[in-house]
């Protein structure tokens, strides 16, 4: 509607829409990793990283389709040009590669919690309906926070921070699932033909190298574990409070 809204008003002003995917952390100096706040998978790896998300819904085989944030060139000629900005068809990401970069990152890097101690995490049991994770989620968590709740109560509150920490945890996740359950069995991919169109005129005018734009280029493994997931756990962790 905001597309439609800027082409019918823009009059004589040359218009370009840029649709990025989900958009991840700078790649490159001066400061490779850096994130503004906490959003889409960012979230995903700060609950892992804190032993939060032990499990989730999602297609085990499907693709994410990221960005690592870049600046990008305009088009100054006149017309109206759509570019979608991702890596689902030129350097596909996979969901399993985000699980084990994750794992083998906190592995060797775990998060010091605030009792001093390590945070020893494992592989994410990924559920691929959404029946089969509340039954998951129900044996597994919240009838033993039932039970907990109960014997809490008959033991005066003596266990009333380890309940209330269970609770926090079921709630996060959930609140993950609720808002990203639309995307979480996506299986569309993003044409970027006009990308490509673009960044071989930016290769003739012999900048590209300024915009760096190109998806086939990266090194996912590399991005993630040298600087995406070490960028969420140094401008990410500390702001997260579940």
């Amino acid at each position: 509607m905001g597309e439609m809204l800027l082409g019918q008003l823009k009059e004589e002003m040359p218009l370009v829409i840029i649709r990025p995917t989900i958009i991840t952390s700078t790649y490159k100096e001066p400061f490779p990793g850096w994130v503004e706040g906490i959003r889409t998978i960012d979230s995903l790896a700060v609950g892992y990283g804190k032993g939060i998300i032990t499990c989730f819904l999602g297609n085990p085989k499907g693709i994410i389709d990221v960005w690592r944030w870049q600046p990008h060139s305009n088009d100054n000629s006149g017309n109206d040009n759509i570019y979608h900005v991702g890596s689902s068809i030129s350097n596909p990401v996979e969901v399993t590669w985000l699980q084990d970069y994750a794992l083998t990152y906190f592995t060797r890097n775990p998060w010091i919690n605030k009792d001093g101690k390590p945070v020893i995490v494992g592989k994410v049991n990924v559920l691929s309906s959404m029946d089969s994770f509340r039954s998951y989620m129900t044996i597994r968590y919240i009838l033993p926070l039932k039970a907990l709740q109960i014997l809490n109560i008959l033991c005066c509150q003596y266990f009333q921070n380890t309940y209330l920490e269970m609770c926090r945890k079921i709630k996060f996740v959930m609140r993950l699932i609720d808002l990203y359950r639309p995307y979480l069995f996506f299986k569309g991919l993003y044409d970027d033909i006009n990308l490509v169109k673009l960044r071989s005129a930016a290769n003739e005018c012999g900048i590209e190298t300024i915009f760096y734009f190109d998806p086939k280029m990266v090194n996912w493994e590399d991005y993630f574990m040298n600087a995406h997931i070490p960028g969420v756990v140094k401008y990410g962790f500390k702001q997260h409070k579940a």
